[in-house]
């Protein structure tokens, strides 16, 4: 092989801009999906199945289907469809977090059912009404508890975040890709845009192994 490589041709402002952007569209997404996560799990416990049956088709739509395909059909399915028309980053935001709400739901369904039932009778004991016990029983505990699977799901947004470049938001990928076109340079450019998601991942990945054995060991 006499492909030379030049690292120098890679320049950092536009990929770092980009990394902004995904950030943002990262952060967000995690924001929707740990409030909207736990509501939805809450609807898809509920006795009456004409509640849970439409929630559990949002479930398993967003989690049997890709996410690319998702990104896309909000795109351009939801202006034609229902006269809406937003901006790209809030439309990205919208697609990235109902696919994290979906796969939070279930995260949180698991660890609600994990509540202690004594933990709901004190507060039944304690007067304290239906809302209330949701709000400073189950919802404390439940997230505690979800916190490893809500970490592992927020960075695999933050991976996926990059499927927006092909809908032209300029994020990390979009701006990997216009500067490998402009530099010629596809091996070097995306070579460092692996290295920048994989330095943001990483760390949240040692946290997510750190809390599991913590958990572990307390459970021990």
């Amino acid at each position: 092989m006499n492909y030379t490589f030049d690292f120098n041709s890679v320049s950092f402002a536009p990929l770092l801009r980009g990394l902004v952007v995904s950030l943002e569209l990262a952060a967000a997404a995690n924001i929707i999906g740990i409030v909207a996560g736990f509501g939805l799990a809450l609807l898809l416990m509920s006795p009456y199945r004409v509640v849970r049956l439409p929630f559990m088709l949002f479930v398993e739509f967003f989690r049997c289907t890709p996410a690319l395909v998702q990104i896309v059909w909000i795109f351009y399915c939801v202006p034609m469809l229902f006269d809406v028309f937003l901006d790209p980053i809030t439309m990205g935001v919208m697609a990235l977090g109902l696919n994290l709400t979906a796969f939070n739901a279930e995260a949180y369904r698991a660890s609600i059912q994990a509540v202690p039932k004594e933990q709901l009778d004190a507060g039944i004991a304690l007067g304290l009404n239906p809302w209330q016990r949701v709000m400073y029983i189950v919802f404390p505990t439940a997230f505690r508890a979800s916190i490893p699977v809500l970490l592992t799901n927020g960075i695999v947004i933050f991976q996926q975040s990059a499927l927006v470049a092909i809908v032209a938001i300029a994020d990390l990928m979009y701006e990997g890709k216009s500067l490998a076109t402009e530099t010629y340079r596809p091996i070097e450019t995306f070579t460092v845009v692996a290295l920048i998601y994989f330095a943001v991942s990483f760390p949240v990945t040692q946290i997510v192994g750190l809390l599991e054995r913590r958990r572990q060991l307390l459970a021990s």
